[in-house]
């Protein structure tokens, strides 16, 4: 059904940029049959047929393959993909060097946990990641399957480093849909419908002016939560799903002032807005405001990454806090147990208070200025 005919060979890289190894003479687009043709549509009924009716389809374009800026339907239709495989495709369809990586990859190892084991490969992507980030180093890694699943990690890593409870995020913003991570989505009140109570703990504010940043010091620090229970601020620096919105140029080093003010985490969450699509790597460079802590689900090239990238300072957290099936792997639980600190057991609560200083000294007490310059990462 979605047989086509043999792909051409690229001739050089113009062809890979520009789709003209699937296009050839064509015109692009070019419709040849309705939308959806007779192939398309058998496929959406399959779809309809064994698919969960929660993935819901905004056009019934059923693709086929791409390269570079085509994408072909499985009826031979050609479009032009505006939306770079809905911002994930940075590099276009089918990009050589990408799809020679992916090969070279696939003949070596398709698979093995970095969570119980070390890959090369792992160890180099963060290294990468510490190269490129706008955050001041040195930087570590956790990669995650999803642009929410990032957030996930950002939000309990900002939780466990500050031992503070409290978040907020804007009013149109889109985080993700996995629980934590939909409680602070505010684009569309259906993504809350059905599923209360959400996460609590999650504040919203006006996004990108001034008045935004006045409702947080004005109206949430005054009569909603106090500043210094508030863990981090998650913030898109350009707002994707509420609209495509360009804040305000003072309104990101306002937040940034806030954030330092109180200590507290600032959090970008550059899913739609990283990876170059702004014309740097990561939007936050517009405005030289340095994150905390970064998640970012799409891909570099054609592949679906994330990241959450944070100050080594943020990293006292104990293995399998964020990742594995299994927290401790069994053959390691017999030596950990028996390491000690200093002559003392590093089981007792001296001994985890020492592997987790941040938390530790945060909870319970008002943080002084040395505290609040230790969690500070501008």
């Amino acid at each position: 059904m979605t047989e086509l005919a043999e792909r051409p060979p690229k001739t050089d890289e113009v062809d890979a940029a520009t789709g003209a190894g699937i296009a050839g003479d064509r015109p692009v687009p070019d419709l040849v049959t309705e939308i959806p043709g007779p192939k398309g549509r058998a496929v959406i009924a399959m779809d309809a047929r064994y698919t969960s009716p929660s993935l819901p389809r905004a056009y019934d374009i059923v693709a086929a393959r791409g390269d570079g800026l085509v994408l072909e339907d499985v009826d031979g239709n050609l479009f032009l993909d505006f939306a770079a495989g809905i911002a994930v495709t940075s590099t276009g369809h089918a990009h050589p060097e990408v799809v020679r990586a992916i090969q070279r990859q696939a003949e070596k190892l398709l698979h093995f946990s970095a969570s119980d084991f070390y890959l090369p490969i792992y160890a180099e992507v963060c290294r990468e990641l510490d190269r490129i980030s706008p955050t001041r180093g040195p930087n570590r890694a956790f990669l995650t399957n999803s642009g929410t699943e990032a957030i996930e990690v950002a939000m309990k890593l900002a939780r466990h480093a500050t031992g503070r409870q409290n978040l907020i995020a804007f009013f149109g913003a889109f985080h993700g849909r996995t629980y934590g991570a939909v409680t602070m989505t505010a684009s569309k009140a259906r993504y809350h419908h059905g599923f209360g109570p959400m996460l609590p703990g999650v504040y919203h504010a006006p996004y990108g002016t001034k008045a935004g940043l006045d409702f947080i010091t004005g109206q949430l620090f005054k009569r909603l939560v106090s500043p210094e229970d508030v863990a981090a601020i998650f913030v898109e620096p350009i707002l994707g799903e509420g609209g495509y919105v360009v804040p305000d140029d003072d309104f990101l080093p306002g937040l940034r002032e806030i954030c330092d003010r109180h200590g507290i985490l600032l959090v970008a969450d550059e899913v739609q807005s990283g990876a170059g699509r702004t014309g740097r790597m990561w939007a936050v460079d517009h405005w030289s405001v340095r994150d905390a802590s970064r998640g970012d689900g799409r891909a570099r090239r054609s592949l679906r990454l994330a990241e959450g990238g944070a100050r080594l300072d943020l990293r006292r957290q104990p293995p399998g806090l964020r990742g594995g099936a299994r927290d401790d792997p069994p053959a390691r639980r017999g030596p950990r147990r028996q390491r000690r600190a200093h002559g003392r057991s590093t089981d007792g609560p001296a001994g985890r208070a020492s592997r987790r200083p941040l938390a530790h000294r945060s909870r319970g007490a008002r943080q002084g200025p040395h505290d609040r310059d230790r969690l500070r990462h501008a």
